[in-house]
């Protein structure tokens, strides 16, 4: 690891003092305040080389980098926010393997560091497999929600299994209180909050290479142990007694509205599973730290799988090869390229290396922390799959199964003759 990194140094070194360095062209979905904290980022690696960068940010970069790459007009770097195009983008023949040597500063450095040189690693045209991806900039879907005065007022205590999870679920129905909200609702998008559950719910219940097997299709959607997670997941969403509104509501609740009865008087429901982005659509004013708190979705201490991260990132790729592009690269290694953005919120990292005192908040950190324990992180599996299946017949079958209209195995059997109809 320590050689590596002064490979690294030695190589940033000698491409500031190069007469002849030529722009770094960056392209990423990053708009806002976002983008500027991407090229706060940019400065300091023009800094450190010496090499100029022109960065574009687009909210529709998935087709306007094909568009580029087929014009012959690829930027040096791509961000991509999903494996499946950056696997797409691989299999054209339109991305560099990143520089010898960082897939195993990848193992060495990352937290869970296996599973994203895995996520970054795609078949080339001949199917023979390349790391190309470099994550950077994390999200954490695996959180549980909830108001600290509410947990105190009643004496409940946060779980750190997922038996003490159901156990307290049960105490609170004992209570007279309602465990969760729950709402699948997103307009055309509606039921992709289940696809979630079941994704977090399968890394607890199964090894990460059914996870794998199941996004791929290699193990089919109707397999038994992809239903019993589906019927987990009923176990907490089709329970009257466990869902604010009964299961009723559960379809029909937009999603950013669900997390509101955490803040009611008296409190609607005490626990919400949703990712890091849900205090967006808190209560005006609601702070979190004090008005609301998170938990890890806790695994199961019977399984012994770990602690598992379900999330999504984003991946830097070479889509057209140079030296600024590899001197980037190696930036990307270096703490100072995530502790940059860290400083400036909005920036979860698996790199174990970074001071964690750069985040703005304890909050923050207690969040990033979640990451690096990590034993193991997979990326959203609906976002994996092909467009019909993950963003189609999976968020139907989810809300057909959670409205109780079909049981679990006839909703995985619908889904998987979906699957077929596409090979």
């Amino acid at each position: 690891m320590k050689s590596h990194l002064m490979a690294g140094i030695a190589c940033l070194a000698m491409s500031a003092g190069a007469a002849h360095a030529e722009q770094l062209t960056v392209l990423g979905g990053w708009l806002g305040e976002d983008q500027k904290s991407m090229e706060a980022m940019l400065d300091a690696y023009s800094k450190a080389t010496g090499h100029a960068y022109s960065y574009v940010g687009s909210d529709s970069m998935e087709q306007q980098i094909i568009i580029d790459v087929e014009a012959g007009s690829a930027p040096n770097i791509t961000f991509v926010p999903q494996p499946g195009l950056a696997a797409d983008l691989a299999k054209r023949g339109a991305l560099t393997p990143l520089p010898e040597g960082t897939a195993d500063w990848v193992k060495d450095n990352y937290a869970a560091g296996q599973s994203w040189a895995d996520l970054g690693s795609f078949p080339d045209q001949s199917g023979q497999k390349h790391l190309y991806g470099l994550f950077y900039r994390v999200d954490l879907k695996s959180l549980v929600w909830y108001s600290p005065e509410n947990f105190e007022d009643a004496g409940y205590e946060v779980p750190t299994t997922m038996e003490e999870l159901k156990a307290l679920s049960d105490k609170m129905v004992a209570d007279g209180k309602t465990p969760w909200c729950i709402g699948l609702g997103s307009g055309a998008a509606t039921g992709w909050p289940a696809t979630d559950w079941v994704e977090d719910l399968l890394l607890r219940m199964q090894p990460p290479e059914v996870y794998d097997g199941w996004v791929s299709n290699k193990i089919p959607f109707n397999d038994p142990r992809i239903v019993a997670t589906i019927e987990e997941y009923g176990s907490f969403a089709r329970n009257d007694k466990y869902v604010s509104g009964g299961v009723g509501a559960v379809s029909s609740t937009d999603f950013r509205d669900s997390p509101k009865g955490l803040f009611t008087s008296p409190p609607q429901c005490y626990m919400h599973r949703q990712a890091s982005f849900i205090p967006t659509f808190f209560p005006e004013g609601t702070k979190v730290g004090v008005d609301a708190d998170f938990f890890y979705f806790p695994s199961y201490a019977s399984k012994d799988l770990g602690s598992p991260v379900l999330g999504a990132g984003t991946m830097a790729v070479i889509t057209k090869d140079s030296p600024e592009a590899r001197d980037f690269i190696k930036f990307l290694e270096t703490p100072e390229a995530h502790e940059i953005w860290m400083a400036r919120g909005g920036f979860l990292t698996p790199l174990k290396s970074v001071d964690k005192a750069k985040f703005p908040n304890d909050e923050v950190r207690k969040m990033n922390d979640i990451l690096l324990n990590a034993t193991t992180f997979r990326f959203d599996g609906s976002d994996q799959m092909p467009g019909a299946i993950g963003a189609g017949t999976f968020w139907t079958g989810m809300v057909d199964y959670t409205s109780g209209a079909k049981t679990a195995e006839q909703a995985a059997d619908e889904i998987q003759s979906s699957w077929k109809n596409l090979k």
